[in-house]
């Protein structure tokens, strides 16, 4: 037997809880690789582009700093010069529809992008638009469906207020997308077309809100002091 000096000792030493601390990463990526692909990928790639889980950041709110406008108030003021050209209405109607989508989408989780679409295929942002059916305001909620979420509001006429009347909409985006698990379903349900066969509601609802999106991704690479 080779005799241990202290400086070999100490290399055993560090050798072997180097050794250790490999196999230990090892069997983590081990059970990555196993676990996720079969658990957890169909999820986190659905939350990738899930329009129902936006997350809140700074840009559902407007905050204004010393160095200029925060990313936030780029994108959605970029959105707001957007549809108020689009869809000839007065730039600060826009920017407070905007304001409040963003804050809409925050609380019920809904992409605030796919609120403004929903937005301009129901009323062209019209908020004293009624149907013929009895919908209302700029997401056209048909208040005698949705009573119980008007009850905290004062009722039906609070619909006319584009701030109750967006956090509603939304709210209802929300719950339909929770029974049906999937956006297309969820859309043709909330215009009360379930059963069209050809989606058309829905495609026209996507369809701005691809356009909406490109524009959003294109303030998000602006400087923030632009």
């Amino acid at each position: 037997m080779k005799e241990t000096t202290p400086i070999t000792a100490s290399i055993s030493r560090a050798y072997a809880a180097a050794k250790g601390s490999l196999a230990l990463f090892g069997l983590v990526v081990l059970i990555a690789v196993v676990l996720v692909p079969a658990q957890g990928v169909q999820y986190l790639r659905q939350i990738a582009v899930e329009p129902f889980s936006e997350p809140a950041t700074e840009t559902a709110g407007t905050i204004q700093t010393a160095a200029g406008p925060s990313a936030g108030e780029v994108e959605q003021r970029a959105l707001a010069e957007f549809i108020a050209k689009r869809w000839r209405i007065a730039e600060a109607a826009a920017s407070s529809f905007v304001s409040i989508a963003y804050r809409a989408g925050a609380t019920h989780k809904v992409d605030p992008v796919l609120i403004l679409a929903v937005m301009a295929i129901e009323s062209r942002y019209n908020p004293v638009a009624e149907s013929d059916m009895g919908a209302v305001g700029l997401m056209q909620v048909i208040p005698k469906f949705h009573l119980e979420k008007l009850m905290d509001h004062g009722g039906e006429a609070a619909l006319l207020d584009p701030e109750v009347n967006i956090h509603v909409g939304a709210q209802i985006l929300r719950e339909y997308y929770r029974r049906f698990g999937e956006i297309e379903t969820a859309l043709q349900m909330y215009a009360g077309a379930f059963d069209e066969p050809t989606s058309q509601y829905a495609n026209k609802v996507l369809a701005e809100k691809a356009r909406l999106e490109a524009l959003r991704q294109k303030a998000r690479k602006q400087p923030q002091n632009a």
